[in-house]
């Protein structure tokens, strides 16, 4: 069974450059080589099922106005950055897009039930036989 992983299109997706946090000395200070990427959900060209699995996820990158926002500044370059906030950005949908397997309940057998009872009978005249002997 193959399943398709749909694409994000580069179109649909917004790029800020911000400035990093963390040490790097004067060049963290001077150059915005960190990456916001902002991808709106809902005005996107992927399909409604795959829409609604993202927007009912519990994951701090979606907001409530129904947008991923991620933010990269993994990498010196800013170029290097935007791939990074894209390839996670194409982890996410792909990890929604593929169905969870649907869960068939299934009945203990009636041997495995005997065992069970057995046991537990056994078990409860072992514990029987602790009490105190009348002498």
């Amino acid at each position: 069974m193959t399943t398709h992983v749909p694409i994000v299109r580069e179109d649909e997706i917004e790029f800020t450059a911000i400035r990093a946090q963390g040490a790097g000395g004067q060049n963290v200070n001077k150059v915005s080589s960190a990456v916001h990427l902002r991808f709106d959900i809902r005005a996107s060209s992927l399909p409604e099922q795959v829409k609604e699995r993202l927007l009912g996820l519990k994951d701090q990158r979606v907001t409530k106005d129904g947008e991923i926002v991620i933010k990269a500044q993994a990498h010196r370059s800013q170029e290097k950055n935007k791939a990074e906030a894209m390839q996670r950005l194409q982890e996410l949908v792909a990890s929604v897009s593929v169905l969870p397997r649907v869960r068939r309940p299934t009945k203990p057998t009636r041997s495995s039930q005997r065992k069970r009872l057995d046991t537990k009978t056994l078990r409860g005249q072992v514990k029987a036989n602790r009490g105190k002997i009348p002498t």
